[in-house]
């Protein structure tokens, strides 16, 4: 477990603490000092995390360098089997075997598996609410 999934408590206990400071000035600056940090602790354990990838990626064994590209085209089959494949059986097996009984689907966890993968999670988006993205 990291450091990142405790800043939802840490921050609520900051942001008490923050506000018994009676100055304006002094707990405006507590805030922006803390909000530094959080940003600085989420950069650097991206940063580690590219690290990892990058040396994972280097490696000469398939079942270190590979997972990723394997998961991914996982991810693809089933994304293409859901919203491509399945839908057309479904109609072919409607038109020609009407007996047939519907296939399965997958569920919504494929999307949160893509998004994961692709990097479209809400860290980007808390980075952009506080002005700290390009």
């Amino acid at each position: 477990m990291s450091l990142l999934s405790f800043i939802p408590i840490i921050g609520a206990a900051a942001q008490k603490l923050i506000d018994l400071i009676p100055d304006p000035n002094a707990r405006a600056k507590a805030a922006e000092e803390y909000q530094r940090e959080v940003l600085a602790i989420a950069a650097k354990a991206e940063a580690d995390q590219r690290d990892i990838n990058k040396a994972e990626a280097q490696h000469a064994s398939i079942f270190v360098s590979g997972w990723r590209p394997a998961i991914g085209w996982v991810c693809a089959a089933a994304l293409g089997f859901q919203y491509l494949l399945r839908p057309l059986l479904c109609w072919a097996g409607g038109v020609w075997w009407p007996d047939l009984p519907p296939l399965p689907g997958l569920d919504a966890n494929l999307w949160e598996l893509m998004f994961g993968m692709l990097g479209l999670g809400s860290l980007r988006t808390f980075e952009k609410s506080k002005g700290v993205a390009k």
